[in-house]
């Protein structure tokens, strides 16, 4: 038998596992703890030890995403300003953002549902913090815009993809491409 420290983190994945996968079925508003508890065949009280509310398990949902992009925020602070540290900031974000995308298909779905709702650390912060990762301060407006949308193309890119042909893997791998191609112009164009 496992230790029991594992076995609460593994129900606590599970459950938010089958929250995520019922909150896209049914939407945020119309699933409750209830039919989570159901799903997963354990007792609301069982629920309660780990979640106390919804909003408990939207917030473990989202920090989790928080959490991951403040350590690759922090990989990257810890690595040389170089273009290999660059284009490795923009492929494991790509990755990350592969992982993400039910969490994200699932924000993007209940906007209303969620609007009021705020972090206390923001995606929008997160994001300009990658932004200057990818930039050089000291280059033209233009090499600064293309390095920005070198990271605008992996993220954003995500949602804009999702209804065009291809795998998820191909369209992954067409964004990271693309992100690579602006952030490579970036850095030779401020190269003397």
């Amino acid at each position: 038998m496992g230790k029991p420290q594992t076995r609460r983190k593994d129900t606590r994945e599970r459950i938010l596992d089958v929250a995520l996968e019922l909150f896209l079925e049914r939407g945020y508003d119309q699933t409750s703890l209830r039919e989570i508890a159901e799903r997963l065949d354990v007792t609301k009280a069982a629920l309660y030890y780990h979640f106390r509310t919804k909003e408990d398990i939207l917030d473990a949902l989202v920090g989790g995403i928080g959490e991951r992009l403040d350590e690759l925020i922090a990989w990257a602070r810890a690595q040389p300003a170089t273009l290999e540290t660059r284009r490795e900031l923009l492929r494991r974000l790509n990755e990350d953002l592969e992982e993400w995308a039910p969490v994200f298909q699932f924000l993007q779905e209940n906007q209303a549902a969620l609007r009021g709702r705020t972090a206390p650390k923001t995606f929008r912060d997160r994001m300009q913090v990658l932004g200057t990762l990818l930039t050089d301060p000291d280059t033209p407006v233009l090499e600064r815009v293309r390095s920005l949308s070198a990271l605008f193309t992996v993220y954003f890119g995500s949602f804009a993809i999702s209804s065009m042909e291809g795998t998820p893997e191909e369209k992954r791998a067409a964004l990271l491409q693309v992100a690579w191609e602006q952030i490579d112009a970036a850095h030779a164009a401020s190269r003397p």
